[in-house]
């Protein structure tokens, strides 16, 4: 059987030729783990439309397309182009879970929640000439998955071919986070045996590694034994927290010693009224000065994520943050806002007080406002979100930000790193397409390498030392 898995660009980066870096970062894993399922007699290609021009002309026996919900207007016209040629078209990800109803038009079948269970079972329908319409998620189990199809991966289109997933979902339930609404109904965090993750980590060449979990540290136990795993095994790796997680027992040191030179926090906000309103819990008066000294002191960089637009948000929310990250020593920042995704408690609460503005997925991109917004104009959130960019990227504040660490080898690290990320972004755009990537990642590794001392480090006092 011949079948072609499918990962739509949003439409705005269609095109190889342009397309914000973000979207050559990572290769689309989901789908070369279901590819995993597929017997040894399929033939299977794996197109990525975010670093390759598409081919639409072909004519398999069946599409697999992973549907988000910023391509999700792509992707219903990709699978009603191969369906009007007769082709069996399969449509799954975070939006068909959260909209079923609207994806099933375009679809043979639909997959609803994660597919380690429902995909075996599909194939098998299939082949019997019995597939049906909608296939749900019963099963959270990822303790025997078959090896990722990586042979699949095309390598040298991406910035970070080496991800690696070695748990599903979140143990936290914020209430605009998409990915909450994908695990619902079920165990919404579970993870690999250890020592599958570390054969699937052996699998991988080179030194650098970037997990994709939504919390890499979310599991004390198994997050322990994988990295006492990976210790001697000469990795550098980054990953995402929680500032709970950081700040409680000795897991993060454990981690530095497995190779953690950089980590993800969803700081999200400063204001203790927007983390309540949001649900997230796991930041409630927790002490985010000290997290960050505990990091720095094990010289590990922060990439900090923040949300603007909140309620409880105004005109000077945007100074107010991006001073305190540059003033914290942050090395990168992300920057959203708010965005009321379909099958989020937030999504639900806007709509039932008619604060959505339009379903225009294309929009729901986290650089714009689709809702009513409270104390901010939608014009002055957007605004203030391309100044926070802007500002926290200037040359002024990536020097001043990597001064805070109090030694050089930090503070040269953080300077290359944050300016050779932001500033030189068209480069790496040129490296992509060059396919001169490989030719830079031992230079990316050697700077991630350079771990600092852990002693006498000099931190200087944060001007928002907690959250109280």
């Amino acid at each position: 059987m011949k079948i072609k898995m499918i990962l739509p660009a949003l439409t705005e980066a269609k095109s190889p030729f342009w397309r914000p870096i973000k979207y050559s970062l990572f290769p689309p894993l989901g789908l070369a783990t279901l590819a995993a399922y597929c017997s040894p007699d399929d033939v299977i290609e794996l197109q990525d439309e975010h670093v390759e021009t598409l081919v639409t002309d072909d004519q398999p026996d069946l599409v697999v397309i992973q549907v988000y919900i910023t391509n999700a207007f792509r992707a219903y016209a990709l699978a009603d182009q191969y369906r009007s040629r007769g082709v069996y078209v399969c449509l799954g990800g975070l939006h068909v879970s959260s909209l079923p109803e609207e994806a099933m038009p375009h679809a043979d079948s639909i997959f609803i929640g994660p597919g380690e269970d429902t995909f075996p079972q599909f194939l098998q329908d299939y082949r019997n000439g019995q597939p049906k319409k909608r296939y749900v998620n019963a099963v959270r189990d990822i303790q025997t998955l078959p090896p990722i199809r990586r042979d699949l991966i095309k390598r040298d289109l991406y910035l970070v071919p080496n991800s690696i997933v070695v748990s599903r979902g979140c143990p936290h339930h914020c209430d605009f986070c998409y990915k909450d609404a994908f695990f619902e109904g079920g165990r919404s965090f579970y993870t690999q045996k250890v020592d599958a993750a570390l054969a699937e980590i052996d699998r991988l060449p080179g030194r650098h590694l970037y997990f994709l979990d939504d919390h890499l540290l979310g599991n004390q136990k198994f997050s322990s034994a994988l990295f006492e795993g990976m210790k001697g095994m000469g990795r550098l790796f980054q990953g995402a927290s929680t500032v709970d997680a950081i700040l409680r027992g000795d897991l993060i040191e454990k981690a530095a010693a497995a190779g953690l030179r950089s980590v993800f926090i969803g700081f999200e906000s400063l204001s203790q009224s927007n983390l309540v309103q949001s649900n997230k819990k796991q930041n409630l008066d927790k002490d985010y000065g000290e997290a960050i000294r505990r990091l720095h002191s094990l010289g590990i960089m922060i990439n900090g994520s923040f949300v603007f637009g909140l309620d409880d948000d105004d005109k000077d929310v945007f100074k107010r943050t991006v001073d305190w990250a540059v003033g914290s020593g942050l090395t990168t920042c992300t920057f959203h806002i708010l965005t009321p995704y379909p099958g989020t408690r937030l999504f639900q609460q806007m709509e039932a007080e008619g604060r959505i503005l339009h379903r225009n997925w294309d929009l729901y991109d986290t650089r714009q406002a689709v809702y009513k917004t409270v104390g901010l104009t939608a014009g002055e959130l957007k605004a203030g979100y391309d100044w926070a960019y802007r500002n926290f990227y200037s040359w002024s504040n990536v020097f001043k930000a990597s001064m805070q660490h109090g030694q050089w080898e930090m503070s040269i690290k953080h300077f290359a790193y944050a300016g050779g990320w932001k500033k030189f972004e068209p480069l790496w755009n040129m490296m992509i397409k060059t396919r001169g990537l490989n030719k830079m990642l031992p230079l990316l590794e050697s700077i991630l390498s350079r771990k600092g001392k852990s002693t006498n480090v000099l931190q200087p006092p944060s001007p928002f030392p907690a959250i109280a």
